[in-house]
């Protein structure tokens, strides 16, 4: 997909946001009564009234964090001093209140709540070994809002983790996130396998520059599970002679086998950081945009699990390193079998 230039989305993306704002607010009597009629047929309940609910907070979280940007950008002399220290801890201070107000929303409105399992502790926590290190987050990706949730975890009160990420280019049409993206250390790449691009130098780049509270999020698998993409996975594993691998993806049924390649760009650009495996369920059946129609406005939790592993103790080595990962992957899939619902 060809985006527009950068220019014209800063320039059209803000104008539509506040445009959507202004007439949500003059038109929000009309709206809550359509919603509230719709409610009616529709499954759930107040499914209308409650996806409008949201979609207008999510609009007000996209208006103050482009008007807090804005304001940045002037206050840092025009944006010459946007990359400095203090500017950086600004604009993750205003992600971190912006996310917090849309978990906060989707609590209220979806009772959607993220629970630890119950076994395992937190490697982000104050006081916990590693607690100060640079971090490497590999996480199943399983369901739509995972990153979003996952990225608002690392950067909660608690955790204060400055997350970086790499992001599909497509995502750039979001106003708030092409802009505070841009600003802080994140990169959008065009992940198509031809013409796309280097994904492992770009996973690489970002792990390189890494300081103490940087937290790196990489997804292994590449994409959302769907059977069909773990039956492809586990072909062009064999036909470009991985059997051992194969046949370890073969036994897992939830989760796609992962893509080595940007783990290890990681690992080797930041020896010292200590990794964290992260797994999670009840998103994992939202895969299309009828699946987050019937489902997002229901009762959900979101059960996480996490596994610490200090730099000291990730093996040495191209083939032994993608072997503990296929290892720890295996983990994750028998974690999501004994716990999704």
């Amino acid at each position: 997909m060809k985006l527009p230039p950068r220019s014209v989305r800063r320039i059209a993306g803000p104008i539509v946001i506040v445009g959507a704002a202004i007439g949500g607010l003059f038109l929000l009597p009309a709206l809550a009564a359509a919603a509230a009629v719709a409610s009616i047929w529709l499954p759930g309940r107040w499914r209308g009234l409650r996806l409008l609910g949201f979609a207008l907070v999510w609009l007000a979280v996209e208006f103050v964090a482009l008007a807090a940007a804005l304001a940045l950008w002037f206050v840092s002399g025009f944006g010459l001093l946007l990359r400095t220290g203090l500017f950086q801890r600004a604009h993750y201070a205003v992600l971190r209140l912006v996310l917090e107000a849309a978990v906060d929303a989707a609590h209220v409105l979806f009772r959607l709540t993220l629970e630890n399992d119950g076994v395992s502790w937190s490697p982000l926590d104050d006081g916990a070994p590693g607690s100060d290190n640079a971090m490497l987050v590999l996480s199943r990706h399983a369901g739509p809002g995972d990153s979003l949730l996952l990225v608002h975890t690392l950067m909660n009160r608690d955790h204060r983790r400055k997350p970086r990420i790499v992001l599909k280019d497509t995502l750039q049409l979001d106003p708030m996130i092409d802009l505070y993206m841009h600003r802080l250390p994140a990169r959008f790449i065009d992940p198509t396998p031809t013409t796309g691009d280097d994904v492992e130098r770009v996973i690489g780049e970002l792990a390189g520059e890494m300081v103490e509270e940087d937290a790196l999020l990489i997804f292994p698998e590449g994409g959302n599970f769907t059977v069909k993409r773990r039956r492809r996975a586990i072909t062009r594993l064999r036909q470009r002679g991985h059997g051992a691998h194969a046949d370890a993806a073969e036994r897992m049924r939830h989760v796609l086998p992962p893509r080595p390649g940007g783990v290890i760009a990681a690992i080797e650009a930041a020896p010292c950081a200590d990794l964290v495996f992260v797994a999670h369920t009840g998103l994992e059946h939202m895969k299309t945009v009828a699946d987050l129609w019937r489902e997002l406005p229901e009762d959900k939790t979101l059960q996480l699990r996490w596994w610490f592993i200090a730099a000291a103790d990730v093996p040495v080595g191209r083939d032994a390193q993608i072997a503990w990962l296929f290892e720890r992957w295996s983990d994750i899939d028998a974690w999501i079998a004994a716990n999704a619902g």
